[in-house]
């Protein structure tokens, strides 16, 4: 077992995310029977699941003429225009049927908000908005934050980051995550994980 004080965070282990969804990672299912039996090993597990509304201002199709992975600028800043995925009741923003979900103690539900993303567990892309889960970790005891899930490169890592912004001790168990690695964002969000104190590991 891990120390009571860390806590296993699984970041969308959804369909759309995983071989024939609608923004799927190479070989998303292939993490699941580790993420599976990582969780008997902590006491505080939480899923996250992204949970757009239709109308979803980061999904190209709501910008006409704008190409899917395209980027733009909003308010908070750029933004990745994303194929319409994990759209609010659908199958595809369902959890995977392999994953486990009864160990979970929370599901943290993202995105819902139609003018703003949100890819970190702890924040919306504004780095302000809060999703709850700080506190919720806080009250729990909860020091040191492992995360796993998909995709490293995006909702992984901002999550990581967040979580040592916050103060958390945070690692990511690559091995059980998989990447997106769009335009060299796996190598850019390694570095950052790297300088913000984050532990890498298989």
């Amino acid at each position: 077992m891990r120390p009571a004080t860390d806590a296993l965070i699984v970041i969308d282990v959804q369909n759309d995310f995983c071989p024939g969804g609608a923004l799927a990672v190479a070989g998303g299912d292939e993490i699941i029977s580790r993420i599976n039996g990582l969780m008997d090993n902590f006491a505080t597990v939480v899923l996250t699941q992204d949970w757009h509304p239709a109308n979803h201002a980061s999904f190209a199709a709501n910008h006409p003429g704008a190409a899917p992975f395209s980027l733009t600028q909003m308010p908070y800043g750029p933004q990745v225009l994303w194929p319409t995925h994990c759209v609010q009741g659908t199958t595809g923003a369902e959890f995977h049927g392999a994953l486990r979900t009864d160990p979970a103690q929370l599901v943290i539900r993202k995105g819902f908000r139609p003018e703003i993303d949100s890819y970190s567990a702890f924040f919306e892309n504004d780095r302000t908005t809060p999703t709850g889960l700080e506190g919720y970790l806080r009250s729990r005891g909860v020091t040191s934050v492992t995360l796993v899930g998909l995709a490293t490169d995006y909702c992984v890592a901002y999550s990581a980051l967040d979580a040592a912004r916050l103060g958390f001790a945070a690692r990511v168990l690559e091995g059980a995550a998989r990447t997106i690695d769009l335009n060299g964002s796996l190598a850019e969000a390694r570095s950052q994980m790297r300088a913000a104190g984050v532990a890498l590991e298989e």
